[in-house]
């Protein structure tokens, strides 16, 4: 187990071993986030889900409200005539056949998300391998393979976020910085747990959200209220 540093346990020592309401809980997540840059802020779900059963996973996005406080680099895969309608929505790197073959040769994936129209998704199992293993591959179960690229990319500007549960059931999400006033990460949390609460697979049993941590980069969690 890695040794904790000192800085981390004085503000882990701040934290109660209760469960805070959503708006208590921001306040002593700042408090408690004493690094020196601004961090980020995360949720983490742990969810009652059998992830050995896929009809049981979750995987889906979210349109915060006030985005996430990181810049998304969007390349668009599209054929030529939407070319420019990627552009003019936004994103970084707009391409085709092309493009695809070009990533195929140099193996550089300068983006954070990929969106697609469905036409080009057969050309992209040239490079799905390599995307996959980023986990950028375009899906059309977050929105991002769609024949409305203009919107698809200007969500994800705006602060649009994919989530996905891992093997052992849990869902971890960035919904801002510590820079973010109190009521903006309250609406960016809040607004991630309704479409969460939302995704619940109609084959899961039992309950389905079993707790909801908050935590800054490299900060102690804070269990809270959902």
């Amino acid at each position: 187990m890695a040794k904790k540093s000192k800085r981390y346990i004085v503000a882990k020592a701040k934290i109660a071993d209760k469960t805070y309401a959503l708006d208590e809980a921001v306040k002593l997540l700042k408090e408690t986030a004493t690094v020196k840059f601004d961090s980020g802020v995360e949720v983490h779900v742990r969810l009652g889900i059998n992830t050995k059963k896929s009809d049981q996973n979750v995987r889906t996005s979210v349109v915060l409200p006030h985005g996430t406080g990181k810049i998304q680099r969007v390349v668009a895969f599209v054929t030529p005539e939407k070319e420019k309608e990627a552009k003019d929505a936004g994103a970084d790197l707009v391409g085709g056949k092309e493009l695809i073959e070009n990533i195929k040769t140099t193996s550089k994936l300068d983006f954070d998300v990929a969106v697609a129209l469905p036409e080009i998704m057969r050309d992209l199992s040239a490079i799905a391998k390599l995307l996959g293993q980023k986990g950028l591959m375009p899906n059309p179960k977050v929105g991002t393979v769609t024949t409305n690229i203009k919107q698809a990319v200007e969500e994800i500007k705006k602060g649009k976020a994919s989530f996905k549960n891992d093997d052992s059931g849990n869902v971890h999400i960035l919904v801002g910085k510590t820079s973010f006033e109190d009521k903006k990460l309250i609406e960016n949390v809040s607004t991630f747990l309704d479409v969460l609460k939302r995704s619940r697979p109609e084959t899961a049993k039992g309950t389905f959200i079993k707790n909801v941590h908050l935590a800054s980069t490299m900060g102690p969690s804070i269990k809270i209220q959902f």
